[in-house]
């Protein structure tokens, strides 16, 4: 099996992950590369409602359930009592053949990845000062002086989606 390129968007709570990610998925896939994303939770979720079927099939203890359909299927499973959280890798091993994971959150791992900043997060410290893995910054801030890595606003889609293609060597040889 091939390691799929990996590239994170990292931050404290309220520094605009998800609207990154979102982002940079529209600017790679007009690009036409196949890009697939992990986001990382730290609450209870429910991608299911109440009282539908499959919802049902796990209320009666169901340890994985598929649901199917012509324009999308999808897995839920669940963790048993006091069964760790996955490891990303074993979560990347599910994902199918695509040029590029863009991996929101988790930012314990080892991959390379930006460092999201915003007046407004909840967090001021910063990541980047004890990450080795984090190779670029975008903030809403100024730049700072001592600041040595790449550093984007939040506007610089299109920039910082170059930044990821060459940092995770994406070009049109290298296409899932």
């Amino acid at each position: 099996m091939t390691v799929p390129r990996i590239f994170g968007v990292t931050g404290w709570k309220n520094s605009g992950k998800t609207r990154m990610t979102a982002a940079l998925v529209r600017e790679l896939t007009a690009r036409g590369w196949k890009v697939s994303t992990v986001k990382h939770a730290h609450h209870a979720f429910d991608i299911d409602r109440e009282n539908t079927d499959s919802w049902n099939h796990r209320q009666a203890g169901a340890r994985e359930v598929a649901i199917v359909s012509g324009k999308r299927w999808a897995i839920m499973h669940e963790n048993a009592k006091r069964e760790p959280e996955p490891p990303l890798a074993d979560i990347l091993a599910h994902l199918s053949p695509c040029d590029l994971v863009l991996v929101e959150g988790y930012k314990g791992e080892t991959h390379e990845k930006i460092e999201m900043r915003r007046r407004e997060s909840t967090t001021k410290a910063r990541l980047a000062d004890t990450d080795s893995h984090i190779v670029a910054v975008v903030s809403d801030e100024k730049k700072s002086r001592g600041e040595c890595l790449p550093f984007f606003d939040h506007s610089e889609i299109e920039a910082i989606a170059s930044f990821i293609e060459r940092r995770t060597g994406l070009n049109k040889e290298s296409a899932a």
